[in-house]
């Protein structure tokens, strides 16, 4: 691995694992006390890993991203996805972004796990007509202000500082709403264009929808593939949409002290938050620890300012893909998308499932390919410290908020966020396997859209960070290596949403596999087929064999 060219600041590799030593000061029933989780208010990440979010899907935030704006260098982007697979025609209502949640993506420049920079959108419905209407559209929408757009949402938009210092940047901006279809809204494209809103002070956002641009064939649930690597290469995600939030802002404005030159590495993760009435684990009664007393719970910050009694909780989160599915057992996911990172080196089962990963003995067992020997420093590296040389095995300075020329070494704590140091430019010719494929520009250094992260952490996990090398015999990953619809040039980059329907099965299989669909009905010489669909929580390949997948063959619109 190449290094970037950045000073750094030493921080003796004892410290560190000082920090992960005090895994034992916080178990993860201490971590749901804190956070208020409960399972009637709360909910999980990531496509649906968690036992809790299937009930709660508007709450379920799905993948972040993070890269240096190709077509605007001297500006950082940052998106975050919400509510997984969106058939394109589940009709009438669609799919709007909850307009009882805040949604967040938040950065944290000087390595403390706490965010210094904040960006909540809030949304707001509104119906033209719903007396006499059940649409969502009443004929051809051309425009976001057109009558014939019955059903529409608008956001506040506002930046919150490390202090609590909350500053609206945006009052009833306009978010671009479902694309119901060809004949419905015919140039979608001219829809998005006019829901990408300026932002005082340089930048821009978006929120809106957008073809789903995580990539990856989730036949890896069914052990493994069953057993037979050549069934790999379907996209199931190929054809489903998904909410998108889009940021794009200039460096200084994420950037430690604002001074991106110096302290150009960040950290950022997206939660969703809802209204709780109650703290779970307090004392009812004003015993020690109480609201009532002015205990823990009355006092804790969610990380916005806000204290407990401000009724918000964090039911969701999301940092580096995948982190909750292949790393983190069933027993403990939905408590993990309630915890704030920095505590994060605190939680003994998380952590040592970091250090001694389920994924590889699974494939050992079933592939023979031999798990590398724990302890697994370079992962605690690579999902807690960001990469430097002080901070573990991985000799190269590349992504840890210790390189930050003012950042206090002694106040860094491990922390599970997407980390990108904003001075590697963008390459000019990307590589889908980011940092192992020598690409400096890509994952785990930030992630952008292309980047093949499924394929990207399987070689980690296989130990290609420690030895340099791809691991030859899953040199193929999923043999799924972009996404469904490529990424456009310019922001908001991700691709415009679908129409055509992904619930049909292979009229020759009727009954699903390997080039059929899933999902939904269809007619086979006059006979109907229902492929059933069971996407619940669990551990990427830690669960394997809990859930089997039917496959489809999604039409590109």
């Amino acid at each position: 691995m190449q290094s970037s060219r950045l000073s750094r600041s030493t921080l003796p590799k004892r410290r560190l694992e000082r920090a992960l030593a005090a895994s034992g000061t916080l178990t993860l029933a201490t971590a749901v006390a804190l956070t208020g989780l409960t399972p009637a208010t709360s909910s999980a990440s990531s496509h649906r890993e968690a036992p809790l979010t299937a009930g709660d899907p508007k709450a379920d935030n799905t993948d972040v991203y993070a890269f240096t704006s190709p077509d605007k260098p001297d500006t950082v982007t940052l998106l975050a996805n919400w509510t997984p697979f969106q058939e394109p025609n589940g009709g009438p209502n669609f799919y709007p972004f909850a307009n009882d949640a805040r949604h967040n993506i938040k950065i944290d420049s000087d390595g403390d796990g706490k965010p210094d920079t904040t960006y909540t959108w809030t949304f707001t419905d509104h119906v033209r007509d719903d007396a006499n209407q059940f649409l969502y559209n009443t004929g051809v929408v051309k425009s976001l202000q057109d009558e014939t757009l019955n059903f529409r949402q608008t956001y506040d938009l506002t930046v919150t500082d490390s202090h609590g210092n909350t500053k609206k940047l945006l009052d009833d901006a306009p978010a671009a709403p479902s694309n119901t279809g060809k004949a419905s809204m015919p140039d979608y494209a001219s829809l998005r264009e006019e829901a990408v809103v300026p932002l005082p002070g340089g930048g821009q956002t978006y929120a809106g929808q957008a073809s789903d641009p995580f990539f990856l064939d989730l036949r890896i649930f069914d052990l493994l593939y069953g057993g037979d690597l050549k069934e790999r290469g379907q996209n199931t995600l190929a054809g489903y949409n998904v909410n998108t939030i889009a940021i794009q802002v200039p460096k200084k404005d994420v950037a430690f002290k604002g001074d991106d030159e110096r302290n150009p590495v960040i950290g950022v993760w997206s939660t969703t938050d809802r209204k709780s009435t109650s703290v779970a684990g307090a004392d009812s009664k004003g015993g020690e620890g109480s609201p009532a007393q002015g205990g823990k719970e009355a006092r804790r910050e969610d990380g916005m300012g806000n204290g407990a009694d401000s009724g918000w909780r964090q039911v969701s989160r999301l940092g580096n893909p995948l982190v909750n599915e292949v790393v983190v057992p069933l027993k403990y996911k939905d408590a993990f998308n309630a915890l704030a990172p920095e505590n994060d080196a605190t939680v003994t089962p998380v952590v040592d499932k970091v250090k001694d990963p389920i994924v590889p003995k699974l494939v050992e067992g079933i592939y023979g390919i031999k798990a590398p020997t724990a302890p697994r420093n370079d992962l605690v590296e690579i999902f807690l410290t960001g990469i430097c040389k002080a901070c573990g095995p991985i000799k190269a300075d590349l992504n840890s908020q210790q390189l930050n020329a003012d950042v206090d070494a002694g106040k860094f704590v491990p922390a599970e966020e997407l980390r990108l140091n904003m001075s590697v430019p963008p390459t000019e010719e990307p590589n889908r396997l980011g940092v192992i494929g020598k690409d400096l520009g890509g994952f785990p250094n930030g992630r952008r859209l292309n980047d093949d992260v499924v394929d990207i952490e399987l070689q980690a996990l296989e130990g290609a960070a420690q030895t340099g090398k791809i691991v030859p015999a899953l040199a193929a990953g999923d043999a799924v290596d972009t996404p469904y619809r490529e990424p456009e040039g310019s922001f908001p980059y991700v691709a415009l949403p679908n129409t055509a329907a992904v619930n049909k099965a292979d009229s020759l299989q009727p009954d699903g596999g390997v080039s059929a669909g899933f999902g939904g009905s269809a007619l086979d010489g006059g006979f109907p087929v229902v492929p059933v669909t069971a996407l619940t929580g669990g551990a990427l390949l830690a669960c394997a064999g809990v859930l089997v997948l039917r496959r489809r063959r999604a039409e590109r619109a």
